[in-house]
């Protein structure tokens, strides 16, 4: 008994070892920057990562593409985990969700497919419009991801083999509210946000889920229409309609406290229980609403289709909020102005157009360099226009005074901007190409050719990008994924 006691603690301190070296492992791989788990590597939704790229202004000549083909169109982003097990042996993996809900995992040194999980349902919706632009997320701790589906599910799926431990429905209406923004995962819970289809087609309203992340349990639901009201929402239920939440980097976390910032798009608003178009704090577990803000011309908006929360919401630092819209401009908001469950109207710190005046469909990129802090938008792409532009700003905030001066623009129109590594790129879905730029001059050093799609971003990372072609709005069940690759990545 004595040696088996011996034995019994010799295996329980040899397992706690195993541990705490998997969790070292894991927390390595995060902190070196050596995964791309989230939409624009970055929780608080600023689209800027400082992480070590291996791609810089001298070596972009030497990238080579290589185009994958996939089971459906990716009218989102990717992410990407280092050195994970994938059927037995380690692998560099890209992970994307295509339009009709397939999420894929591609070798990202080969292009190979190595496995694709399908929704049970996809046949009752494949080629219909009922789509998700959505972008999955990884755990932290790089065993599985969080992927939605048209019929308004998010799933877990094993990083391993793509197989499937949960699914759980955030929305009663999944053929009027769709799963439109990028999932987010904090503190072991899945933050979820609906939106409508094209074209404003009610009955649907914006709702905040959130989901436990290891068991799928829906544990609390905010509704940005009849907030008085937890838990999902029947639309019929509700006189008020629409206030999607849509905006391409999804819910924006304030990782120091793990408050929710959202925007909403077009609605009702009365200022105590719809709260269309309008910029919205809640509290970690999306209980309460800590703080709102509306511009004054809210029903001037609501009228003409200028959603407010066309982007999402980015943390300038300070307690500012910048909010852009699709009136074609960007908003300073000072957070404690929003404080409180009463309406907070107008009293904006300064406003300023979008570069090209153009509804602003994509979000906002938020830089710190050197000590200053930039702010990059890109308007026209979304919906194939053929105008926008591409402008920068530096930010400053001093005696809670908080201003954007101009530094540089141009006639570029694209998506959503991403900072990686000390380089700005932006993807032109109208033309095809991306741009890459120095982000502090303006001058554009690449224009990587690829085709045309609508949302689509890249991500940047260990030697390589990717980024997907395509509109959900064809409603194909095929598509590209385009990797450029430094040599010997």
């Amino acid at each position: 008994m004595v040696n088996l006691k011996v034995k019994s603690k010799t295996l329980v301190s040899a397992l706690a070892l195993c541990a705490l070296a998997m969790m070292a492992t894991v927390a390595a791989a995060q902190s070196s920057g050596q995964d791309w788990p989230v939409f624009g590597n970055s929780i608080a939704g600023d689209s800027a990562s400082a992480a070590p790229t291996g791609i810089n202004a001298g070596n972009l000549k030497s990238l080579t593409r290589r185009q994958v083909q996939l089971d459906g169109t990716v009218d989102a982003a990717a992410i990407y985990l280092h050195g994970v097990n994938v059927k037995g042996s380690s692998h560099d993996v890209f992970f994307v969700t295509t339009t009709y809900g397939k999420t894929i995992a591609v070798d990202a040194k080969d292009g190979k497919v190595l496995w694709e999980y399908t929704p049970a349902q996809y046949a009752s919706w494949e080629g219909t419009r009922q789509i998700t632009n959505s972008t999955p997320v990884a755990d932290p701790d790089r065993e599985y991801l969080y992927a939605a589906s048209p019929d308004g599910k998010v799933q877990k799926l094993a990083v391993a083999d793509g197989h499937l431990l949960w699914s759980t429905a955030v929305t009663l209406a999944p053929a009027t509210e769709k799963l439109d923004s990028p999932l987010k995962v904090f503190r072991g819970h899945v933050i979820v946000t609906t939106a409508g289809y094209i074209g404003d087609r009610p009955p649907y309203q914006g709702h905040v889920a959130i989901l436990d992340a290891a068991s799928g349990k829906l544990l609390h639901v905010w509704n940005s229409l009849c907030s008085n009201q937890a838990g999902l929402l029947q639309p019929s239920s509700c006189d008020g309609q629409r206030s999607a939440i849509w905006g391409r980097s999804g819910p924006a976390i304030d990782t120091s406290t793990g408050d929710i910032f959202v925007a909403t798009g077009n609605g009702t608003y009365d200022g105590k229980t719809n709260w269309g178009d309008a910029l919205i704090e809640l509290n970690p577990d999306a209980t309460a609403m800590l703080g709102n803000y509306s511009p004054e011309n809210n029903a001037e908006l609501d009228h003409r289709d200028l959603d407010l929360g066309s982007t999402s919401p980015v943390l300038m630092g300070g307690g500012i909020v910048a909010q852009g819209g699709k009136d074609g401009l960007i908003r300073l908001v000072r957070i404690k102005d929003m404080a409180g469950t009463a309406a907070h109207t107008g009293h904006e710190l300064q406003t300023v157009p979008t570069p090209g005046s153009q509804q602003l469909l994509t979000s906002l990129a938020r830089w710190t360099h050197d000590g200053k802090t930039w702010l990059f938008s890109a308007d026209g792409g979304g919906f194939r226009s053929s105008a926008g532009g591409t402008s920068a700003w530096t930010y400053a905030a001093v005696d809670g005074k908080a201003k954007l001066t101009p530094a540089w623009n141009n006639d570029n129109l694209g998506t959503t901007p991403l900072v990686a590594d000390g380089l700005l790129y932006i993807y032109d879905p109208h033309n095809g190409g991306l741009r890459v730029y120095n982000p502090a001059t303006g001058v554009q050093l690449a224009d990587l050719p690829c085709g045309a799609g609508h949302w689509n971003s890249p991500i940047v990372i260990a030697g390589r990008i990717a980024l997907p072609e395509g509109s959900a709005n064809e409603h194909a069940t095929s598509g590209v994924l385009d990797i450029w690759s430094l040599p010997g990545h």
